[in-house]
């Protein structure tokens, strides 16, 4: 999966008189766009017939920024539920040695969210027959929290001005993550996804 590209209006120290446009563009990989359509259909076809990836997409995007959010407040009891035991438990320490700025930029509120895509789908079966599908989800979101520099470096940030008339333009730039949905479809099974990997480049290496 190529990285969306980012088409902004450059900031510069003049005020900008109309609103700075945000347009992110998804180039995706022909191999892995096929893939998953396959796997989409064998889920519609042997475990939910009313699995639409539309609706998924849209429910992944309002769980990113409502556990986004959880996260950077440290509210992990909250997480409870949504995000598995286990990667609850490794979050909690990571979050635990991140810089104020670093947990803030974890949050991602839904209108700032650009861009969502599916990565990789897997359906497969343990040894005592239970059924299971997880769907990666990718995510590019602004945020305006300030982290330094050297915090960044090597990471594909984008510094865009978001302000319409009368305001101040607004630095933002534009972070990754990725976030795994995992539902088990064994008869008799209570048919919730939960969350079992959740990462963000260069916060939650």
């Amino acid at each position: 999966m190529a990285l969306p590209l980012l088409s902004v209006r450059q900031y510069s120290s003049e005020r900008h008189k109309q609103n700075q446009k945000v347009v992110v563009v998804g180039i995706p990989n022909p191999f892995i766009w096929f893939r998953t359509r396959i796997y989409f259909f064998l889920i519609r076809t042997y475990f939910d017939k009313e699995f639409s990836i539309e609706e998924f997409s849209e429910g992944a995007k309002l769980a990113f920024s409502h556990v986004s959010r959880l996260l950077s407040q440290c509210q992990f009891e909250s997480l409870e539920g949504l995000v598995a035991k286990d990667l609850i438990e490794k979050l909690e320490e990571k979050c635990a040695h991140l810089p104020l700025s670093h947990q803030r930029a974890l949050s991602a509120e839904s209108d700032e969210i650009m861009y969502t895509t599916t990565g990789d789908v897997g359906i497969y079966y343990d040894d005592s027959g239970r059924k299971f599908v997880s769907i990666l989800m990718r995510f590019w979101y602004l945020t305006s929290a300030r982290i330094p520099e050297d915090d960044m470096e090597g990471a594909r940030i984008f510094q865009v001005a978001i302000g319409g008339e009368g305001e101040t333009p607004e630095a933002k730039r534009l972070l990754t993550a990725n976030y795994e949905f995992q539902r088990e479809f064994t008869q008799g099974v209570t048919p919730d996804w939960i969350i079992t990997r959740i990462e963000h480049s260069k916060l939650l290496d």
